[in-house]
Parts: C-alpha cells; sequence; structure tokens
C-alpha cells in the first residue's frame, strides 16, 4: 500500500484540525505538514515535497488559488485539491485553470475526501458531485476560450490586489513583498488601469466578487 503524503494548508486552526483528524484516520494517508496561508503552504511544499496539498480557496496574503497556479509551475509534480465552502462554478473554472486537480466543498464526506486524494495522485481530476455537473454548463455560457479582464492580470497584480482588498497599505505590501513602494504604486496603477477601477472600495469589491478575498468570519 503505498502513502500518500499531504499538506493541509487553511488560516482557520480549527478546520485544519478537523481535517487532520479525517486523513489520520485514513490507513494510507499521512500528513506531512500543515500552513495557515498559502505562502507559508509554497515554502512547506519546497521543504516536505508532498504528493497532495489540500488548500483553502480563501486564505491571508496569498490564496489558494493563486498558490495552485504557483504549485503547477514549480511543482509539477505536487497535486493541488482546493478545498471551498462554495459551490461557485466560477471558482472552479479558475481552480482548474490554476493548475489544480481538485476541487472539493467543505461539507464533503471523510469517504469522498479519500476518493479524492486517490483520485488526484493517480493524475485524475477530482471534482465535487455538485459542482461537477456544472463546470460544462458554465463554460458553454461564458465562452471556453473568452478571457475576462482578470484573466489579464499578471501574477503580481493579483498578489497586490489581494493585499489591497485585505487593507494593506502600500509600505505593508512593499515590506511583505520585498519590493519598492514606487513599484507596489505602479503594479497598483496598472491593475486598476486594466480593470477600469480607480479607487480601492471597488477593487475590495471586485475583490470579493471574484472570490480574491473572502467575507467569511
Amino acid at each position: 500500500m503505498t502513502l500518500i503524503r499531504v499538506l493541509l494548508a487553511d488560516d482557520h486552526t480549527l478546520v485544519r484540525a478537523g481535517f487532520r483528524a479525517i486523513l489520520e484516520a485514513l490507513p494510507d494517508i499521512r500528513v506531512v505538514a500543515e500552513a495557515g496561508d498559502g505562502r507559508e503552504a509554497l515554502q512547506l511544499i519546497e521543504h516536505h515535497q508532498p504528493d497532495v496539498a489540500l488548500m483553502d480557496i480563501a486564505m491571508p496574503g496569498l490564496n489558494g488559488l493563486e498558490a495552485a497556479g504557483r504549485v503547477s509551475q514549480e511543482y509539477p509534480h505536487v497535486r493541488v485539491i482546493i478545498l471551498s465552502m462554495h459551490a461557485n462554478e466560477e471558482y472552479v473554472v479558475r481552480a482548474l485553470r490554476s493548475g489544480a486537480a481538485g476541487y472539493l466543498l467543505k461539507d464533503a464526506s471523510p469517504e469522498e475526501l479519500d476518493s479524492a486524494l486517490h483520485a488526484v495522485v493517480l493524475g485524475d481530476t477530482y471534482l465535487s458531485p455538485p459542482v461537477s455537473g456544472h463546470v460544462a454548463d458554465y463554460v458553454r455560457r461564458t465562452g471556453k476560450g473568452e478571457e475576462c479582464a482578470f484573466d489579464r492580470l499578471t501574477p503580481r497584480q493579483r498578489e497586490v490586489l489581494q493585499l489591497v482588498a485585505e487593507g494593506h497599505t502600500t509600505q505593508s505590501i512593499a515590506h511583505e513583498l520585498g519590493l519598492s513602494v514606487k513599484t507596489i504604486e505602479t503594479h497598483r496603477m496598472n491593475l486598476m488601469n486594466c480593470l477600469g477601477i480607480h479607487d480601492v472600495a471597488g477593487l475590495v469589491r471586485y475583490a470579493v466578487q471574484k472570490g480574491v478575498v473572502s467575507v467569511e468570519g
């Protein structure tokens, strides 16, 4: 029996504890590390090289979708399953476009979690049943090749968008990302021009709409 090594990333300690308890009860699953945000998850993935990363979609600093995109580029052997409370077709499509191998609702049963882990390790894509039936219809409605303004943002611009929407100042964003204040100001100006949004309140509303930040408590 091959052991599946899992990294668990969620910013809620009790949620992580619940998932860890479920995972440790499965005979061929081992949790090798836990992270509280996407940036920490990337550091731990580099160190532990897990088979699967279970990532919450809404994490501060660097959300699960952006982290999944970086994992798919930097660690293509690591399979990412996005964890979410929302059966939102747009989120699912974005997760798959980012390189995630699965999208699992947080109210899934332990049996479904087990199935998802084994499916992605075998190279398959796993979507929770409540969302899988709607994804194809969503793609047909929106147009498979249609590009929206959000898709044209660079990874760095999306990162800045999240931090702005979370209430960080330009100075604190510069410190967080190790960049100059002027560079952050340029990124913010460019993303505002790309989105056609020219105030912080508008950026916050847009970030919530796109799932870049969450309004969950």
